[in-house]
């Protein structure tokens, strides 16, 4: 199942780099459309999807899309969405840039979590890194290798008595980031202000929102933890790489990131990435369709694309109630029981782009051009392919074929309403 939030839920504050003030609302969004920036402060503006394609190489920030419409310094919000695994969301805003909060990313953490993260239907949808890469950019140097999980190993090295060389390495989980990393806070040095400033850069930066750090320490703030420059680095990177547009599994060891680096590393990962989606099983499939034994006849779905097209499979085995009393001593599957099939399959795909799945139900209203080209037994493996045709507010049509061994056995076009339970 895929993971979006249950309500929406707004942040505020003044932007890092820009100054500007803004309005930060998390939405949630269709399963399938993945991760979106929106800049509702412009007209007629396109949605940025979070991937590295959309990121312009800025300097000590990622920017997604190009100004006008563009987004600034968006790695704390997408450290947060990554971290809690969340599939689908539109973060809209009223301004260029998120606002910087404390300089970490737990207060987006805890709106997030405040707004509750819910499952919708829809394959999850994996990278996989199958061979070694590396990366130098500059002093940044990037090593990525197969792994099943995503590994972090950071180095930092900075030529201050309160940094110097500091190294974190983890395996990332939802818990180890809001308990390790999180609440790490952006940090820079006072001799950077007016250059930076001169820049046009950290207009909105301060020492309560930045860890400022002058010849002899920490500037009007205490660290909350003396490692707290490498866990930021990190909690950077996560949100840098979340840029792969899907759920990583790569080990992936840094040394001096900037998130310059971390886009471009993105990118050359790309050829050596295996994209996947993880199917439905059963129990995911129950958390959507209201059916039950002996009615339930999807047994997994291979393939979601939200709002257009759909794979399930259903298993037929002698063991099906109906082949007790549907011609007994020949058995065939009730060709209305593979529509029903074929219908659950739609549904499937239909309660996956609404929002409160579990309040809504999905009713057929109509059948046409229904045609069975040939019988189906115990032990046929029925695979429906269902397309949407239209949508036109809770009502669709969609277009379906069932077929056994890739021979067809059944088609239909159905027309269907999603209503309250």
């Amino acid at each position: 199942m895929r993971r979006t939030i249950g309500r929406a839920v707004t942040v505020s504050g003044t932007g890092l780099h820009l100054g500007v003030p803004c309005t930060l609302e998390f939405r949630r969004a269709a399963s399938g459309s993945g991760i979106r920036f929106e800049r509702r402060d412009l007209e007629s503006s396109v949605p940025i999807p979070a991937l590295a394609e959309s990121a312009v190489l800025s300097e000590r920030r990622t920017q997604l899309g190009e100004d006008p419409n563009a987004v600034h310094t968006v790695e704390h919000v997408l450290a947060a969405v990554a971290a809690l695994e969340i599939d689908d969301l539109l973060i809209s805003l009223d301004g260029p840039e998120p606002p910087i909060m404390d300089g970490s990313a737990q207060p987006f953490l805890d709106a997030l979590r405040g707004a509750g993260i819910t499952q919708h239907a829809g394959c999850v949808r994996v990278a996989r890194l199958t061979g070694p890469v590396r990366l130098v950019d500059g002093d940044s140097i990037y090593e990525g290798s197969p792994s099943e999980h995503l590994d972090l190993d950071v180095t930092i090295d900075f030529p201050h008595e309160m940094i110097g060389r500091q190294r974190y390495a983890a395996r990332m989980t939802p818990e180890l980031f809001e308990r390790e990393l999180g609440w790490a806070r952006t940090f820079g040095f006072v001799r950077e202000v007016e250059p930076l400033r001169a820049r046009g850069l950290i207009k909105g930066a301060s020492t309560q929102n930045a860890v400022v750090l002058d010849d002899h320490g920490v500037v009007e703030n205490v660290l909350r933890s003396p490692d707290e420059f490498v866990r930021h680095k990190m909690m950077d990177c996560v949100g840098d790489l979340a840029l792969v547009g899907a759920h990583l599994k790569a080990r992936v060891v840094a040394h001096k990131p900037s998130h310059r680096g971390t886009v471009l590393f993105v990118r050359a990962m790309q050829a050596s990435l295996s994209r996947e989606t993880q199917v439905l099983g059963i129990e995911e499939i129950m958390k959507v369709l209201p059916h039950r034994y002996p009615f339930l006849l999807v047994d997994r779905i291979l393939e979601i694309d939200a709002g257009k097209r759909i794979v399930g499979i259903k298993n037929v085995t002698i063991n099906e109630p109906f082949f007790q009393g549907h011609f007994p001593g020949h058995p065939i599957m009730p060709g209305v029981l593979i529509i029903e099939a074929m219908a659950q399959v739609g549904g499937m795909l239909l309660m996956g782009a609404v929002p409160d799945h579990d309040k809504k139900v999905v009713y057929f209203t109509s059948l046409n051009n229904v045609k069975w080209r040939r019988p189906v037994k115990p032990g046929d493996q029925l695979r429906f392919e269902l397309d949407l045709l239209q949508v036109r507010g809770m009502m669709c049509k969609m277009q379906g074929v069932a077929k056994v061994d890739g021979e067809v056995v059944c088609e239909a076009e159905m027309g269907a309403m999603v209503r309250d339970r």
